[in-house]
């Protein structure tokens, strides 16, 4: 007996409908359901009794990809109905799909993706020729709020326009193939009793042509499941799952949007599901404190009834009550389309009306799994160790301090940070060390429940067996696909640093090293070492000192600095302070990791002193180059250095550069300055020298540079410039003007123009200074 092909369009009631129907009335040996059949030894298990909605998740992981999906179910997807009635009826029932981990299924996040969304021509007809917005539209016009009466019929005409001569992709391609192998299996072992084939519509008519012409002899023979490749771990897991993800307005890739609204569409027709919806509305606005009269309600109802009756509709459909009251509530001008005209999430800017809208046709139902239920090993450590570490959620949630200076508190923070990173809801730090560099001892959590923290948990195990594992993995992926953007990789290495630092394997070291090794640019660069390196060599708190995935990073960073700033061009280029600081944190690392880690100081100093030479290099380089081999060479009791500071200082005394040159000297060479016999002296006098229009051309990056030195010291460096004058004073006056330094230097070119017109008119001589009455007249 050929067997009976259902195309549906995922999580309809009216699919839903027709294939419950179907099975009842046919009563087969055989219901084949497209989903993933490496489940098929575990169906019962999907039938245990949960509340719906669920979803099997699916995971796979190897050297090259790590892919999650999800299959899931509501009480209305017809998938569901063909397993539980199916089942009812005394028929054999399986998936016959791919695994969710196979290649042909890899860019779908849900198996259950519309394929009209794919291959849209004709939907863009359909839409045209009714006259509707989007193909959830057209579909509840179709389909939803119609009778049964002819419903299989005109699925099919739909579907078969849909598919027409379409050529499907590779990955459909192989995905029919495999399916029509069970397919013909079915048929062959049913003998005269019936089978029903219950697929995506899209599908549908590929399976009917395939299926016709197979030829028999192996054709006949169930399909091997395919087992994962060498190498490769994963598996499938039931979760708990929501209204909320399976709402297109939330993203959701497929079935219907307004899940709630179809639910009770499914439980009490399309009048009551458009009566719940209005009611549901107008509680969530009036709860929200938005004022809507009986008036307002009224108005709606009536609007709704009038655009069904023009849209040709024996009762309102979801968009018919949407623009009802829309046209009741909003009464201002939109900034966005109404979201029910397109599909997708909702755009910025939507009306809170709307929104409240949207909601309230979302719903809030969140699954429930059965208590029998299996569950990946990650979920039962993860509950182990919260119990056994006092960090398990309590009624209302908790606040947990952590003294990290403890071991028992480390270790709990290191779980805690675990759970972080495997962004498992219901664990929020709210304080504590932000950079690894900062002075914080302590740790302040939030633990509280989350209804997504099983789902979470469940696909968090598709990374490992346990906490450690399963960050260690996370992390090791956010590695790889940080690639070249080494912030992004310094945010990961901190979080390792949290977590524990030793979780982070050989090849995940070697993938950072080489990584840092490749870096393009200096600024991102210098922050990785500067972190690594206070890391590396004070954070005993966090178990960092001296670790070895820290000292590969180090090293490797170090070396790319100095490769990066030797080819840096850009003679006017104005300062950077991000590469200043690269250099700056490549000398650190020569000063206080150099021995350990091997790095080669002759070398560095051999490229500073290159780069220092340079006129071509940007100024602050060649100021920070300049300074890197100053501090590195200090001179010596008896020893001159054989940099001269003076001379360098005098060099770089171009009034549109020098403030760029000084801030690279500053921010290298700082205690140099202040201590070095002549510097100070030949700055003031460079300053000073500066004609009025040259010092306004220098002050901008004279004032950036000198912000290198603290207030104390710029004030060291004022009452300097005082006393070089025979002022007495602490120099703190210098330093807080009563008006801005811009405007002190603009009135000096002021003065001087003025001076220079009073000389040009006869009215000023050289040697005498202008008096006020002359001025004036």
């Amino acid at each position: 007996m050929p067997a009976t092909f259902i195309g549906v369009r995922h999580h309809s009631p009216a699919c839903a409908r027709l294939v419950g129907a179907t099975i009842a009335a046919l009563r087969p040996a055989h219901v084949l359901v497209e989903g993933p059949a490496d489940m098929n030894d575990r169906i019962d298990e999907l039938l245990l009794g949960h509340e719906l909605p669920v979803a099997v998740f699916s995971s796979y992981r190897d050297a090259e990809r790590h892919q999650g999906s999800w299959a899931p179910f509501c009480s209305y997807s017809p998938e569901w109905v063909a397993l539980s009635a199916g089942r009812a009826a005394g028929a054999a029932v399986r998936f016959i799909d791919l695994p969710s981990w196979d290649k042909a299924l890899a860019r779908l996040e849900n198996r259950y993706a519309d394929a009209e969304h794919r291959y849209s021509d004709v939907v863009d007809r359909l839409l045209a020729a009714f006259a509707v917005d989007n193909v959830d539209t057209l579909w509840d016009h179709l389909f939803e709020i119609e009778p049964d009466d002819g419903l299989a019929e005109r699925l099919d005409t739909y579907f078969d326009l849909l598919r027409g001569e379409t050529e499907a992709g590779a990955d459909d391609t192989a995905r029919e193939a495999y399916m029509a192998r069970w397919v013909r299996a079915a048929v062959a072992d049913a003998g005269d009793r019936p089978v029903v084939v219950v697929t995506g519509g899209f599908h549908r008519p590929a399976l009917i042509r395939l299926v016709a012409e197979a030829t028999g002899g192996d054709d006949a023979a169930w399909p091997e499941v395919p087992a994962f490749p060498d190498g490769a771990v994963g598996g499938s897991y039931l979760v708990p799952y929501s209204f909320r993800r399976l709402d297109a307005f939330d993203g959701y890739q497929s079935g219907m949007p307004s899940p709630e609204y179809y639910q009770r569409l499914w439980e009490h027709g399309p009048e009551l599901a458009a009566t719940h919806l209005v009611e549901s509305v107008v509680g969530r606005l009036r709860a929200r404190k938005q004022p809507v009269s009986t008036s307002d309600l009224i108005a709606a109802r009536t609007a709704a009834t009038g655009l069904a009756l023009v849209r040709g509709h024996r009762h309102p459909a979801r968009t018919d009550v949407l623009d009802g009251l829309a046209s009741a509530l909003v009464n201002e001008a939109l900034d966005v389309p109404l979201p029910w005209a397109t599909r997708g999430r909702l755009s910025e800017g939507t009306h809170p009306a709307v929104v409240e809208m949207i909601a309230a046709l979302s719903g809030t139902r969140v699954g429930r799994l059965h208590p029998d239920t299996p569950l990946p090993p990650l979920v039962h450590h993860a509950t182990a160790e919260l119990e056994r570490q006092d960090l398990d959620h309590r009624p209302g949630g908790r606040d947990v301090k952590l003294d990290l200076t403890a071991d028992t508190d480390r270790s709990r923070s290191r779980t805690l940070h675990r759970l972080r990173v495997l962004h498992i809801p219901g664990f929020v730090r709210e304080h504590g060390p932000a950079t690894g560099v900062d002075a914080v001892l302590d740790e302040r959590w939030t633990v509280e429940p989350h209804e997504q923290q099983l789902t979470a948990l469940i696909e968090a195990g598709s990374y490992g067996a346990t906490l450690d594992e399963a960050a260690a993995a996370v992390l090791a992926e956010r590695v790889r696909a940080a690639d070249r953007d080494v912030e992004q990789l310094a945010g990961t290495l901190f979080d390792a640093a949290l977590c524990g630092i030793d979780m982070l394997s050989d090849r995940v070291l070697d993938d950072i090293a080489r990584m840092i090794g490749t870096a393009p640019d200096l600024g991102p660069l210098g922050q990785v070492l500067d972190v690594t390196l206070a890391l590396w060599r004070h954070d005993r708190l966090l178990g960092t000192a001296r670790s070895a995935p820290l000292a590969a990073a180090i090293a490797a960073a170090a070396d790319r600095v100095l490769w990066l700033a030797e080819g840096v061009r850009g003679g006017s280029a104005p300062a950077e302070p991000r590469r200043i600081r690269a250099l700056a944190a490549t000398r650190d690392a020569i000063v206080h990791a150099g021995a350990v880690l091997g790095l080669d100081r002759d070398a560095a100093l051999a490229v500073a002193g290159r780069i220092a030479d340079d006129r071509d290099a940007p100024p602050d380089l060649r100021g920070a180059a300049f300074g890197f081999g100053w501090s590195l060479e200090p001179a010596a009791a008896g020893v001159t250095t054989r940099r001269d500071p003076v001379r360098a200082v005098r060099g770089a005394a171009a009034p549109e550069s020098v403030g760029d040159w000084l801030a690279g000297l500053f921010a290298l060479a700082r205690e140099e300055v202040l201590h070095a016999t002549g510097v100070r002296e030949v700055l003031d006098e460079l300053v000073a020298g500066f004609a009025g229009e040259d010092f306004l051309v220098a002050l901008p990056a004279l004032r950036q540079a000198f912000a290198y030195f603290p207030p104390r010291e710029r004030e060291t460096i004022a009452r300097h410039v005082l006393a070089r004058r025979g002022l007495a004073g602490s120099g703190r006056a210098l330093l807080r003007l009563p008006v801005g330094a811009e405007i002190v230097a603009a009135g000096t070119v002021l003065d001087a123009r003025v001076d220079a017109v009073l000389h040009r008119e006869g009215l000023l001589s050289a040697d005498r200074p202008a008096e006020p009455s002359e001025v004036e007249q």
